[in-house]
């Protein structure tokens, strides 16, 4: 197994929150997986978050009032309702694609799920480092997106152990 160590940059800047996957179209099927998207000083956390096509979101209010948690445009579509401090709502991403959260009471409150149909799939972090583990030895085609830019693609072969640099200009 290989691990891909790698870097998203923007010209010559970091690019923190980009979401690096690896096509596997003969990866084994999803298990029940989870993740959250918090909801806490009026912000959603993280603020980007890229799942497995079949997870499920959890969708607490941590936060001091209430929210309604949707997304009406690309990916999936939903409307949680307005719910109370304390409460969990649930959503599951069964479809590839990007979702634009957003709260309807809290307009400045916005974030991203990106479900990938892969197991290999990473986001970066301030420094636009990531980190895909445990990879099968192969040749992959990498796919690379960020908020307000174009999709990148190439390719990225596990036997080489080579870093990976997704740039956007």
């Amino acid at each position: 197994m290989a691990e891909l160590h790698g870097t998203a940059r923007v010209g010559a800047n970091p690019a923190s929150d980009a979401v690096v996957w690896l096509e596997a179209p003969s990866a084994p099927a999803v298990t029940a997986r989870k993740a959250v998207l918090d909801q806490r000083n009026l912000t959603f956390s993280p603020h980007v978050l890229a799942v497995r096509v079949g997870t499920t979101v959890d969708f607490p209010n941590n936060d001091r009032v209430f929210h309604n948690v949707f997304s009406f445009r690309d990916g999936k579509r939903f409307d949680l309702g307005m719910y109370p401090v304390g409460a969990l709502k649930r959503v599951t991403f069964n479809q590839p694609g990007v979702s634009r959260i957003f709260c309807n009471i809290h307009p400045n409150m916005a974030a991203y799920v990106l479900a990938v149909d892969s197991p290999y799939f990473a986001v970066s972090d301030a420094d636009g480092a990531f980190i895909i583990a445990s990879i099968p030895p192969g040749a992959y085609t990498y796919h690379a997106w960020r908020a307000g830019a174009t999709d990148l693609t190439g390719t990225w072969t596990s036997a080489a152990g080579q870093p990976l640099t997704v740039s956007w200009p």
